[in-house]
């Protein structure tokens, strides 16, 4: 019988994110072309099978996994181009490709960010700079933390595309005996909640930091999901389920979890640290950060009433007191 060809995938990042999906993907048969930054961390896998910056304990798969530092010999051959890398650094990550270089691959976001120059989501961005098709585009959303994959904890992955078969294609690439997939079809609605959870965790880490309890936090999270409703409606209007796990479920996990890189990097502004100083303290990326501006500004145009998204950016961007902001928020909530 004539065995069935692994598929060909490029994993683009080198960070935690990356490392748990070519963990997940290599448990199926494929064979993976991991792009990475630092040639150090690229020759350390290829020498111990385990990447020393990120997830130390996860073994990789060398039979399967070939790691490069150059972008051009990533992608290429590659049947599907999964980007991992945190959105203010993905045009840096992809410099170098042409939009010839992604003709006829599907490209997968991983993002949970948006192009902070642009204020596009990373689909959009991917989508206009290389002119890859919306049917050969995909996004990968939780809830599902790194941290979980690593030790094998039974997760969920919600896979959206415009394009059914992209959508279920990509998902039967991802699941394995502990990770289950679904396919949905609102890209859009999914890729701004997950942006949006990612600001929602970091109000819920500052008021953590600041020393609010549960009860609290229990009503800033109920009310950032009328929140994320009000902005996702207005600006992608279609009909959704917003208490399906890919937009609940992705908030709850990111704005409780202590393996929320946001929730930890908004404890600390909360506690006193400069943004410098969380960033320096967490060594790793919180697109919260980023996202907030961009949904801000975005939200200029809309005029969405969003007291919380209002709150993050003034604590963060005018180096409003997390006091004063919290106890004003508070007020708002119902």
């Amino acid at each position: 019988m004539k065995s069935i060809q692994p598929t060909r995938i490029t994993m683009v990042g080198g960070g935690s994110w990356a490392t748990a999906l070519v963990k997940i993907l290599s448990e199926n048969n494929v064979t993976i072309k991991w792009w990475m930054r630092k040639q150090a961390d690229a020759d350390h896998i290829k020498r111990f099978g385990h990447n020393p910056s990120y997830l130390s304990d996860v073994q990789i798969n060398l039979r399967k996994v070939k790691v490069c530092t150059k972008i051009r010999e990533a992608v290429k051959d590659s049947e599907y181009v999964i980007l991992a890398v945190p959105a203010a650094f993905v045009a840096d990550a992809l410099m170098g490709l042409q939009s010839g270089h992604l003709a006829g691959k599907r490209v997968i976001s991983a993002i949970k960010g948006m192009s902070p120059a642009s204020n596009q989501l990373v689909t959009d961005w991917v989508s206009n700079q290389y002119d890859v098709p919306a049917d050969r585009i995909a996004v990968i959303a939780g809830p599902c933390h790194a941290e979980e994959v690593a030790l094998e904890k039974q997760s969920y992955l919600t896979i959206a595309s415009p394009n059914a078969d992209c959508a279920k294609d990509v998902g039967n690439l991802l699941r394995c005996r502990y990770v289950q997939t679904t396919p949905v079809d609102d890209i859009y609605g999914i890729e701004y909640s997950a942006v949006m959870k990612n600001i929602i965790a970091l109000a819920s880490g500052i008021t953590r930091g600041l020393g609010y309890g549960d009860n609290f936090q229990a009503v800033l999270v109920s009310n950032a999901m009328q929140e994320i409703k009000r902005f996702v409606d207005t600006i992608y209007p279609k009909h959704r389920d917003l208490s399906g796990s890919a937009y609940l479920g992705d908030l709850l996990v990111t704005a409780y979890s202590p393996f929320s890189r946001n929730r930890t990097f908004g404890t600390l502004i909360g506690r006193g640290y400069t943004i410098q100083s969380a960033q320096a303290e967490m060594n790793m990326i919180a697109e919260g950060y980023y996202a907030v501006k961009s949904i801000y500004e975005i939200n200029q145009r809309f005029s969405v009433d969003m007291p919380i998204v209002r709150a993050v950016y003034n604590i963060l961007y005018n180096r409003a007191a997390p006091t004063g902001e919290m106890n004003a928020l508070k007020e708002r909530l119902m």
